[in-house]
């Protein structure tokens, strides 16, 4: 009898809401075909059986969150006869707690579990110190070198990481009124995406004093361009030529010129990290929560190549199909609720990503061109950025130039 435990799904997952079993109890399975679906709080992924046999037995059902380590099917050679499962009690359901070595299976990464192999050391007995109670290199060094020790924190590595855990003045969260008292109610747990955004929201709202500037962009020669390439394009890859293509392009010209905003703070070593590469995340709304899968080097494609991609991603974002290294190496990201309506709005930034921009929807609005009152369409754009890297100036500066890119479509095509 085989027992199949929730493989490792990614750095930094140690959890997952089972979707749907492809199988039941008492069928046969090959090796290497799919046994579920299982969403994280980036990707749904479908995990094959790495046994062939009889399937005995599947522990949890759809809704259920499943971790990491833990053994979610049994599976016999032959004619196993399928048993009955209790299913894990969700309250106890939790990661290994961080203050004493763990009776069941620590998640870990990989490498980590190399590393464990290599020292001879059971993983399953280290003390986890890493996020969601996950085992990390230096945990099982420490394991070889101490054993069931106690061992003592490390000291912090700046007078900011000495802080980073203190509680902040003032912020007493009070527990919520009973809402049935005043009419019916219906309770849905957090799960997967939504409960990701939640956690990703709260971290830049508190961490990252946020700043937002505003512009808005005359795009009238820009949607004629487009339009008109649209309709002769229409059967190629890429040919679908959104606005958000056009932008996505601008942004990466303006960023070449204005590399704080391609960069993260790294508060505990207090550096700046500047990248040198440009992926650009599109924010898309799947209906199960906001996903961000990324654009690759948009400074080497072409605005064709940039729409074929935003096509792709946002159409395997909407269907659970992305992978997680879609959603992986992101240096900006675009949030675009011009299609759903509204008139502008302030982004939350993607931490630990420094800017977003926020696109509104395009309206025709009377100008004043020459002295002259004129109808032109109009895009508004904000910027939202992190004050800790960037200055109002900054901001200024690259929303300037981003605005003179997409007034002017032959400044694009000459960055294509």
């Amino acid at each position: 009898m085989y027992e199949f435990k929730l493989p490792d799904l990614g750095e930094g997952i140690h959890e997952g809401e089972l979707l749907k079993w492809h199988v039941q109890p008492g069928d046969m399975i090959s090796e290497d075909a799919p046994l579920a679906d299982v969403e994280t709080d980036k990707a749904a992924v479908t995990i094959p059986s790495p046994y062939g046999g009889k399937v005995a037995a599947l522990l949890g059902e759809p809704g259920d969150t499943l971790l990491v380590g833990n053994v979610i099917a049994r599976i016999g050679e032959g004619e196993a006869t399928p048993v009955e499962e209790k299913k894990p009690d969700k309250e106890k359901a939790s990661p290994p707690a961080a203050v004493a070595p763990s009776s069941g299976p620590v998640p870990a990464a990989p490498a980590t579990r190399r590393l464990a192999r290599e020292l001879g050391v059971d993983i399953n007995l280290v003390t986890p110190s890493g996020p969601g109670g996950r085992a990390v290199p230096e945990d099982v060094i420490k394991f070889s070198e101490h054993g069931q020790e106690e061992i003592e924190q490390p000291a912090p590595e700046s007078e900011f990481a000495a802080h980073a855990s203190t509680s902040i003045p003032f912020l007493d969260i009070e527990p919520l009124p009973d809402f049935e008292q005043w009419g019916p109610v219906e309770k849905k747990e957090l799960r997967s995406i939504r409960r990701k955004v939640a956690h990703k929201m709260v971290t830049s709202m508190t961490l990252v004093p946020h700043v937002a500037h505003m512009d808005e962009a005359d795009v009238t020669l820009l949607e004629e361009f487009r339009l008109k390439e649209k309709e002769r394009l229409k059967d190629k890859r890429g040919g679908h030529l959104t606005l958000l293509s056009f932008v996505v392009k601008a942004i990466t010209s303006g960023l070449k010129a204005a590399p704080s905003f391609n960069a993260s703070l790294d508060p505990f070593k207090e550096e700046i990290i500047f990248k040198k590469y440009y992926n650009l995340g599109i924010a898309v709304d799947t209906g199960r929560g906001l996903v961000v899968p990324v654009i690759k080097d948009t400074d080497r494609k072409s605005i064709m190549q940039i729409s074929g991609d935003i096509v792709d991603l946002a159409n395997r974002a909407r269907e659970g199909k992305l992978d997680l290294s879609d959603m992986q190496g992101g240096t900006f990201t675009v949030t675009n609720v011009g299609p759903l309506g509204g008139t502008a709005l302030i982004p939350t930034i993607n931490y630990p990503e420094v800017a977003i921009l926020g696109m509104g929807r395009v309206q025709e609005k009377p100008v004043v061109r020459d002295g002259q009152i004129v109808v032109r369409k109009v895009l508004p754009l904000t910027l939202a950025f992190d004050h800790r890297i960037a200055d109002g100036a900054d901001a200024a500066r690259f929303v300037t130039e981003l605005v003179r890119h997409l007034s002017d479509p032959n400044l694009l095509l000459l960055e294509a």
